[in-house]
């Protein structure tokens, strides 16, 4: 779990395939492990979401509103994974 920890500690966004893959453990292992540092407030999931996101160079995005096209990633937030903070 310490390796798990030191990867989610490093600001990238990963989905839990590619954390598997990291590790070299199951998805299941992953995602068992995920869930207990969850459950027991260790990690934090940070969300990726298109409304809601907010910036300060366009009207779209702070007024609640789809998030423009600027402050949109290439493909949209739904292809890069997850993030956790570590508490």
């Amino acid at each position: 779990m310490e390796k798990l920890l030191a990867l989610l500690k490093d600001g990238k966004s990963r989905t839990p395939e590619m954390l598997a893959a990291e590790l070299g453990v199951s998805v299941e292992d992953v995602k068992r492990d995920i869930e207990f540092l969850e459950r027991t407030g260790v990690i934090v999931k940070v969300g990726f979401s298109e409304n809601g996101h907010s910036c300060n160079g366009c009207t779209g995005c702070g007024t609640g509103k789809k998030t423009c096209a600027g402050c949109m990633p290439e493909g949209g937030f739904k292809n890069m994974g997850y993030m956790w903070e570590v508490k």
